[in-house]
């Protein structure tokens, strides 16, 4: 019964490092998608902001 558990977790540890690194990838994914966006509404955002600027 020991050594079940003790693979057990041991497995449980080697899941722990590919879901850090599945998380990691998921951030980063997420992070070129907001640089896509925001490039590709850049100019619109400027314009935005300025004319919240101007409001203020």
């Amino acid at each position: 019964m020991v050594k079940l558990w003790n693979a057990l977790r041991k497995l449980g540890r080697k899941e722990e490092g590919q879901s850090l690194v599945e998380y990691g990838l998921i951030i980063a994914l997420i992070a070129v998608v907001v640089v896509v966006a925001l490039t590709a509404m850049g100019g619109q955002l400027g314009t935005l902001f300025n004319n919240i600027t101007k409001s203020l």
